[in-house]
């Protein structure tokens, strides 16, 4: 695959339902109550139950690697939380590449991303990977 800076990624629309966030707390072994009991949820103050860093951070790593095909090997992902992804507000997934280089025989790509719904930019950051040449 040919990349270059400035490559858009295609957009990846998450429907965020209450069961992808049980879902992904579940697998990631995280119980607070947040990420599952909305009305625990509403209680601390925010809008509805929530998903958790670890869920964001595999569907980051998701998107980045549906676009880079499957002998992708992610070097890093740091992202910034804001806005809660909770139910009912699907997360709409972009990216744009930012830096390719070499290293020691493979091509590395840096591509910043944004997962955002509407109430504003859920994560942003940046992901680094692998891709043999």
């Amino acid at each position: 695959m040919k990349i270059g800076v400035g490559d858009e990624l295609p957009l990846f629309e998450l429907p965020v339902t209450s069961t992808v966030i049980v879902a992904g707390a579940l697998a990631s072994r995280d119980f607070m109550p947040a990420h599952h009991d909305a009305d625990f949820a509403r209680a601390q103050g925010a809008p509805h139950m929530f998903m958790n860093i670890l869920t964001t951070n595999g569907y980051v790593a998701r998107f980045v690697t549906d676009w880079a095909g499957p002998e992708a090997m992610i070097h890093s992902i740091k992202i910034r939380l804001g806005a809660p992804a909770i139910p009912g507000k699907p997360l709409r997934f972009t990216g744009r590449v930012e830096k390719v280089s070499e290293q020691s025989g493979e091509r590395v790509v840096e591509v910043s991303v944004r997962a955002a719904n509407d109430l504003g930019d859920h994560a942003t950051g940046t992901v680094a990977l692998g891709l043999p040449r």
